[in-house]
């Protein structure tokens, strides 16, 4: 089994393997995009588009399973790929990965993180969200995800980004990734305006 840990969702976070039984983590010695991507897509994560060393998402716990790994990419589970039989490492080089699908969202331009033009990183790419569909549940769903309290209003702006995303929320979803969701689908979107948000709550 193979999961990560410590990140925003499913799709981003430290690399852990689980092996006979014990859950442990991988070295970032010669930790690169191939191995990356056999973890995002064992997981249906996608692909890599950031790999992360120096146990960028906490050092995790347990015996180090996996050093000097050189998949090639193609190999369906992490346990396939060649790796060091020996390792020389600390938790303080816990490997990590950041998947295409994994998703996190910004405000820019407001006074804080907590108000402005609404931006989600998805498959490697910041782009903008339509507001066709954008109401109040999808607001209270983006407030909550980014730790900023409940939404005062909403705000409209240009897209300028190279793609568009689109949200449609029910009333308990505690964050976006779980809504229902359409990347660089034109009909929704076609005339739409890029959505932005004032949440009640302090941004950093």
């Amino acid at each position: 089994a193979v999961r990560l840990a410590g990140g925003r969702s499913p799709c981003e976070g430290r690399v852990e393997l689980k092996e006979q039984g014990v859950w442990g983590t991988v070295c970032d010695d010669s930790w690169d995009i191939p191995d990356a991507d056999v973890v995002c897509r064992q997981l249906g994560c996608g692909r890599a588009v950031r790999v992360r060393g120096d146990s960028a998402f906490g050092r995790g716990h347990g015996p180090i399973l996996r050093d000097e790994l050189a998949c090639g990419g193609h190999e369906r589970h992490l346990w396939e790929c060649p790796a060091a039989p020996e390792h020389d490492c600390s938790h303080k080089e816990d490997a990590g990965v950041v998947c295409s699908e994994h998703q996190e969202w910004r405000l820019s331009g407001g006074r804080d993180g907590c108000a402005g033009r609404l931006e989600v990183f998805f498959r490697g790419t910041w782009s903008t969200v339509c507001d066709s569909s954008w109401y109040h549940e999808e607001s209270v769903a983006l407030c909550r995800s980014l730790g900023c309290g409940s939404p005062l209003r909403q705000l409209a702006f240009g897209h300028t980004l190279p793609g568009k995303m689109l949200y449609e929320c029910g009333d308990s979803q505690t964050s976006l990734d779980s809504c229902r969701w359409t990347f660089n689908k034109s009909a929704p979107c076609h005339q739409s305006r890029a959505v932005g948000v004032v949440c009640n709550g302090m941004g950093s």
